[in-house]
């Protein structure tokens, strides 16, 4: 069996318990809770299914170096005993990003300078040439982390980052609207609620339709990266692409979701850019998306959990704020009897606003605000006679979670934002960018993509020059029965098995 080594999940503060439930769950082993990661341990196959199957993680990265520094030399000489012929040669490029927490380390691109230094003095010293940097499309990510441990003593960790590109990014968004919810958060939220399909799903202010998407994928136990291009792993020397493969169109734990999902806005504008992004998922069989006005939302006729992400008046300006949450608690207390509901905010006057007692305050960030998840259970009549009849409006569990000390901050202030500045393309969801992605459509309808059909992907060879790495090229799959709104394909070009047909072809 192939040895296993240490690896980290990084993710949003507030989201390190679902994350190490996620990986638990996937057989991690040794999963041990950081400070918006958590540490894990897992042979080659577990960092590949990570990096696929996590829906709340951003980044996997591999440590292959822990050392002790005190000064940016003593960093230069411990990178510089690295032997990097092992993972780079001069024909290849690399990048290196790093995130700083100490007083001798101030600016965090210095740090990346003296790894890239070494790295590039190492291979002159050794070769009489370099490779050289990308910091676009490099053939290898490095991250540094450094973090004081005493007083003129840093800890640094060196890793391979095994993403990429942030895997919030799943490769699902076509479109965007104003200040959109991280794809990760979004999956964070609904897995706090514990909801996995087993009754029908609302967002009554969807937007781009990200909680949409993201519950689907939840309720059918589909992976966040069956959409996505490309991992960084896929360019390391000992990429296993036959391994890869097998992980990626292994629709074994996918289950049934005989429920329903539904978004609505009152922007037509979000309605048509949320159908956009559940059709380039394969989801619109699962997902119905209006347009409609929350006020005028009525008691839905299935059992039903509700999550919601309204504006804050911080990056989304609305111009009645509080009248906007005075509306939402009129609704959910006279149309939303007998259903629990979710809602994510930021201002404490807002959810006074709504006129209803939590059951449970959940801390969690949204880019740089500290937010709120707040859980309400409706229910029809008194407090008193819907206990007299039964009713739990806490769980032991959600009294031990409102128990723990310093769950919140004393004297939290609204504008205030992280003290800590990071380098991190995912610590804040105001410098997202996303891309347009278009994926190839079958005559009668959409289907999950088949890793191939990725585009602006190059074909990728093994190390025999002109001999392609993907094997099995043409062989058919069995047709198992399947759930979702597309086709499943293997990536080696046979089609897998038929999924239901659309209503929008």
């Amino acid at each position: 069996m192939e040895n296993e080594f240490e690896l980290i999940a990084k993710t949003f503060m507030g989201l390190e318990p679902v994350l190490a439930k996620e990986l638990t769950q996937l057989g991690a082993n040794n999963v041990q809770i950081g400070r918006r990661m958590v540490s894990f341990t897992g042979n080659k196959e577990m960092m590949y299914r990570a990096n696929f199957s996590l829906h709340t993680a951003i980044k996997i990265l591999k440590p292959i170096a822990h050392f002790k520094a005190q000064s940016a030399d003593d960093v230069y000489e411990e990178i510089k005993k690295i032997d990097w012929t092992e993972y780079l040669n001069n024909d290849r490029t690399f990048a290196v990003d790093s995130v700083v927490f100490s007083e001798e380390f101030r600016h965090s691109k210095f740090v990346s300078y003296k790894v890239k230094d070494a790295i590039v003095d190492q291979f002159r010293e050794k070769t009489g040439s370099r490779p050289n940097i990308s910091v676009a499309n490099p053939d290898l990510r490095l991250h540094i982390h450094i973090a004081d441990v005493a007083p003129g003593k840093s800890e640094c960790t060196l890793c391979l980052d095994s993403s990429g590109e942030s895997l919030h990014r799943r490769g699902y968004r076509q479109e965007s609207v104003e200040a959109p919810l991280n794809e990760v958060l979004a999956a964070g939220m609904i897995l706090m609620t514990g909801w996995k399909g087993e009754t029908d799903f609302i967002d009554p202010m969807c937007g781009s339709g990200t909680l949409l998407v993201e519950a689907a994928l939840i309720a059918r136990n589909m992976a966040p990266g069956l959409f996505r291009k490309e991992y960084a792993f896929e360019k390391w020397p000992d990429f296993d692409a036959d391994l890869f493969d097998h992980i990626y169109n292994d629709d074994s734990k996918e289950r049934e979701f005989t429920h329903h999902i539904y978004g609505y806005d009152v922007d037509i504008k979000a309605v048509n850019t949320a159908r956009l992004n559940v059709k380039a998922a394969g989801l619109t069989a699962d997902i119905t998306v209006e347009e409609q006005d929350f006020k005028n939302f009525t008691q839905p006729k299935e059992k039903s959990i509700l999550v919601c992400n309204p504006p804050y008046g911080e990056r989304i300006s609305t111009p009645d704020l509080l009248g906007t949450y005075r509306m939402i608690g009129e609704r959910l207390k006279h149309q939303f009897l007998n259903n629990d509901a979710w809602i994510l905010s930021y201002r404490e006057e807002c959810f006074e606003q709504i006129g209803l007692k939590p059951s449970i305050k959940i801390p969690v960030y949204n880019g740089s605000l500290e937010c709120e998840f707040r859980k309400y259970q409706i229910f029809d009549g008194k407090l008193k006679d819907f206990r007299s009849e039964g009713g739990v409006v806490k769980t032991d569990d959600e009294k031990r979670q409102m128990a723990e000390k310093h769950r919140f901050k004393k004297n939290r202030e609204f504008k205030q934002r992280l003290d800590e500045q990071e380098e991190n393309e995912s610590s804040d969801i105001r410098s997202f960018t996303f891309h347009k992605h278009d994926f190839k459509k079958e005559e009668r309808g959409e289907r999950r993509p088949r890793r191939e059909d990725r585009e602006d992907r190059k074909p990728r060879y093994s190390k025999d020059a002109g001999k392609s790495s993907f094997s099995g090229r043409g062989k058919k799959y069995s047709d198992s029965p399947n759930r979702g709104g597309h086709e499943r394909f293997d990536r080696s070009g046979g089609k897998r098995n038929k999924r239901f047909n659309h209503d929008d072809e």
